[in-house]
């Protein structure tokens, strides 16, 4: 069964691609139907604007839609970037950018005040019906330089603890086992394996 993923983001489309492996789902990205849609992330939680891209889609899909919203909440910036996470740095900034505003913002702050966590929500929508939903968090801290030259986004800051390496530093299965996107998605694993049962 085709899925359609509410992103053209391609990391995030490979990591998605990891991690349902297996479950005889194909991934598609708007790019790939020729869907044109740029939803207004209105929302002010990671769920809220989860569903309103699942849903957005949904509309001009035929067939099941994936949509998340995720970004990472620092305690000492009283949770900031959060839900503006990819923009952080201003509308159309890229990830370098969001990373350096990062850390300025954080330069006085002492390495036991940098405490953070990746958040994920994820929606499995079709037609004008949200199916299924499903949260995954994942806590660590930044550091005060970059390390590590995988993921994305905010991955070469964010140390997770257990395995004193960053996401970036992290083999790309290593971190699909812990991060918050694997998480919320093994939450919904059922609801997504029933698709494919659906479509039989």
């Amino acid at each position: 069964m085709k899925l359609l993923l509410a992103s053209n983001n391609a990391k995030k489309r490979r990591e998605l691609e990891r991690i349902l492996e297996g479950t005889g789902l194909e991934v598609l990205t708007p790019g790939d139907t020729g869907i044109e849609l740029d939803p207004d992330e209105c929302g002010s939680t990671f769920a809220e604007n989860a569903r309103i891209k699942a849903l957005e889609f949904a509309e001009v899909f035929d067939g099941p839609v994936l949509a998340d919203d995720s970004g990472l909440s620092v305690d000492a910036l009283d949770g900031r970037p959060g839900v503006h996470s990819a923009r952080y740095a201003g509308e159309g900034a890229d990830d370098e950018a969001n990373r350096r505003r990062l850390l300025e913002e954080l330069a006085d702050t002492p390495t036991a005040r940098r405490t953070a966590r990746f958040e994920c929500h994820v929606v499995l929508a079709r037609g004008a019906e949200v199916l299924a939903e499903a949260h995954g968090a994942c806590e660590g801290s930044i550091i005060e330089s970059e390390r590590g030259d995988g993921g994305f986004g905010y991955d070469p800051l964010f140390l997770h603890g257990p395995n004193g390496l960053t996401f970036a530093e992290l083999p790309a299965d290593r971190k699909d086992g812990i991060s918050h996107r694997g998480r919320a998605l093994r939450e919904l694993s059922p609801e997504l394996r029933a698709l494919t049962r659906q479509e039989a």
